[in-house]
Formats: C-alpha cells, sequence, structure tokens
C-alpha cells in the first residue's frame, strides 16, 4: 500500500468513516475495487492497525485499574481483556453483579448492539441490554470492541457466557452483520437470532432508490416486516410486492428474503421474544449515554458515563418496584377473575398492557370455521377494526 493511499485513509478515520465506508470510497473514486492498488483485506488490516496504535496505553491501563478497584469492593464483578501483538487492549469486557442476577431472571431475551462508537478510538461500545418486569431497558454487560471480525465477536460472546454461567438466551437480536451472525451460530448454537427491524428499515431507506417516495411500496414493504399475520399471508403480500415493483433481479431484496426466519414476524411466533421488534432499546441505551459522549471521550470517562446511566436505570427500577408495592393496579372494568389474577401476579406496567388486550379479547367475535384432525380453526375479529 502506497504512503498516499495510507495517508487517505488516514484522513477518512479521523473524519469519522468507518473501514468498509472509506474502502467504499475509494473504490468508486478509482472505477473499482480493481483500480485501487490494494485488496479489500488490505485496507481492513490497515484501519484496524490504524485504531490499535491509537489507543492510548495509558488511558486503557487507567481503566483496567480501574475495573480492578471495583473487583476488590464487588467479588463478583466480571471483566476480561483481550490484547493484541503489540501488548494492547483489543477488546474489553465487563458485567458487575447486579447484571449477573439480572441475566438469571431476564436473560431469555438479549439485544447486543454494535452501533455505537462515541469515544475517542471510535472503538465499537456493544452493550448486551434485557428487559425487566417492568417493561425497561435492564444492561447485562458491556463490551469495547476493536475491530468487526468473526474472531472477536467469538471472544465476546464466549466471555459473556463465562461471566453469565453457561447459561445461553432464548433469543438474540442484532443488525444484520455476517460477522455477528457466525460468531453467534458459533457460540449460542441453541438460541434464536433475529434481526432488528429498527436497523433493517434504516438500511433499507438506503436501498430503495427511487421507490423511497411510493407510498404503496412502502407500505407493502412494512407490512412484510411486522403486519403479516400468518406464513401464507407474508409470501403472498412479498410476491406481490415483488411483481409490482420490478424487483426479482434485485440482489439485495433476494438476499433479505433469504434472511426472512430473523425478520419476518410472521415466521417467528413459535419463540419467545418478549414481544421486542426492534433494538429500539438498545438505541435508548446509546442515546441515554451519547448525550453525554463524544468523540474525544477516553475509555475512563466513557466507562463513568455509561455506569452513570445504568445507575439512573437501577433507581428507576426500584421506584417501579415500590410502587408495586402499595396495592393492586385497578380497572376501569369490572375486576373478573381473569383481571384479579392478573393485577396480582404482574406488575403495573404489564398488568396494563394484559388489560388493553382483554379490552380486544371482549370486544371480540368469534365464528367456527372448520377442524382438521385435533385441529379446530375459528376467526375472531372486531367489528370497525380490519
Amino acid at each position: 500500500m502506497t504512503e498516499p493511499k495510507k495517508e487517505a485513509i488516514e484522513a477518512m478515520s479521523e473524519c469519522g468513516l468507518r473501514p468498509m465506508e472509506s474502502n467504499r470510497y475509494m473504490s468508486t473514486e478509482t472505477d473499482g475495487d480493481d483500480c485501487v492498488g490494494h485488496t479489500m483485506i488490505d485496507h481492513l488490516n490497515y484501519c484496524y492497525k490504524l485504531k490499535m496504535k491509537q489507543i492510548d496505553g495509558k488511558d486503557s491501563q487507567t481503566l483496567v485499574n480501574k475495573l480492578y478497584d471495583i473487583q476488590s469492593i464487588d467479588p463478583e464483578f466480571f471483566f476480561r481483556v483481550r490484547l493484541n501483538a503489540e501488548g494492547k487492549v483489543e477488546c474489553l469486557f465487563w458485567r458487575d453483579s447486579m447484571m449477573r442476577e439480572d441475566y438469571k431472571i431476564y436473560g431469555d431475551v438479549l439485544v447486543f448492539d454494535t452501533t455505537f462508537r462515541t469515544n475517542k478510538y471510535n472503538l465499537i461500545c456493544a452493550p448486551f441490554v434485557g428487559i425487566n418486569n417492568h417493561w425497561k431497558n435492564t444492561m447485562f454487560a458491556c463490551a469495547f470492541i476493536g475491530d468487526e471480525t468473526t474472531e472477536s465477536f467469538v471472544w465476546v460472546f464466549e466471555t459473556f457466557l463465562k461471566a453469565m454461567a453457561g447459561k445461553h438466551p432464548i433469543s438474540i437480536f442484532t443488525d444484520q452483520d455476517a460477522a455477528i451472525a457466525a460468531g453467534i451460530e458459533q457460540v449460542f448454537p441453541s438460541s434464536r437470532h433475529r434481526l432488528c427491524l429498527w436497523h433493517l428499515s434504516k438500511n433499507a431507506n438506503s436501498r430503495f432508490g427511487l421507490l423511497k417516495s411510493d407510498k404503496n411500496f412502502k407500505n407493502a414493504f412494512y407490512k412484510c416486516l411486522s403486519g403479516c399475520i400468518t406464513p401464507n399471508d407474508f409470501e403472498e403480500t412479498w410476491k406481490s410486492m415483488i411483481n409490482t415493483f420490478k424487483l426479482e433481479k434485485d440482489d439485495w431484496f433476494n438476499r433479505l428474503y433469504g434472511l426472512k426466519e430473523k425478520w419476518c414476524t410472521a415466521l417467528s411466533k413459535d419463540f419467545f421474544s418478549a414481544g421486542i421488534l426492534s433494538s429500539q432499546r438498545s438505541e435508548s441505551t446509546n442515546h441515554a449515554v451519547g448525550f453525554k459522549a463524544n468523540k474525544s471521550t477516553t475509555l475512563t470517562e466513557f466507562y463513568s458515563i455509561f455506569q452513570a446511566t445504568i445507575n439512573r436505570w437501577r433507581k428507576t427500577e426500584e421506584k417501579d418496584d415500590f410502587d408495586c408495592t402499595r396495592g393492586i393496579p385497578t380497572s376501569e372494568l369490572s375486576m373478573s377473575a381473569i383481571l384479579k389474577q392478573a393485577a396480582n401476579v404482574d406488575t403495573i406496567t404489564l398488568f396494563r398492557d394484559f388489560e388493553e388486550e382483554f379490552k380486544l379479547s371482549v370486544a371480540s367475535s368469534t365464528m367456527f370455521k372448520g377442524s382438521v384432525g385435533r385441529t379446530v380453526f375459528f376467526e375472531v375479529w372486531i367489528e370497525g377494526i380490519t
């Protein structure tokens, strides 16, 4: 790789471009990969070396020392550091004792988000987020990751398992990343991997082209994402959309269809997902931290900001727990036996969700449609709602 090319890559890195983005830009400027003068692997390797070179040894050591101090106070505090060949921090993982207890209780569903990079070294901040019994975020662990390779994600996932006594989640939500998918398949083979619809929708907008302004197309696409009830409904809607808008030869839509088991809600009713359709919960983590962190934030400063966010979440949970001890929630409906039982066992937030579903069930009508073997079919509808 020539020096001018290295300087160009460094300049783009300083402007915040990711390795794949800078490689794509150089490829476009030189009329294709063959004219760049170096391979994509060379490009990514140089970006990685550049990032590792930038990490201040004093900063990373200060954070590691801080984690050791915390461990002396909280013996169940867990952290691991992975070093590169030069002895510099490549990956860092941590969780405290309360995170472990929360994972024991709420760890059936896990959101793993790698979209947040607001720190001095452009390292990936990857929080492991769950949902508590008040339907709010709870933090299970966090990691700083130096690159987006399968090897790094495997290390992070294996470290997470060690920290959590080997418990696998039932379902994992991530963005659409091949390296993450490969890592999950290797470390969490029994877990159901789902793609976050929030990220999928965001990526899709950049692929729509002229169709971006077509309301009928967008309605059809978003119905395919989360509006179909049955697998047949999805297949018919998808086929109609592809034919109507002449997308039969579109590579991106063909690849997306090949991953349908990971994102289509009509194909995901056979496993527990806590009602999550996207990584918006993890996005809220990023926003909560990001308003105080910026590209000059050191690792140590970032850890402190991140910990302050977790402390706020825990105070909110304590308040929610206290509110639930003050008595059972009331309902505008007559408290039937079902509602009374729900009010006694559910938190206030979950009871309100159940109450809404109960209202719909009371207002619904049913009609027997037939049976096949031991399976009985009913049509259920609510007047005025299609």
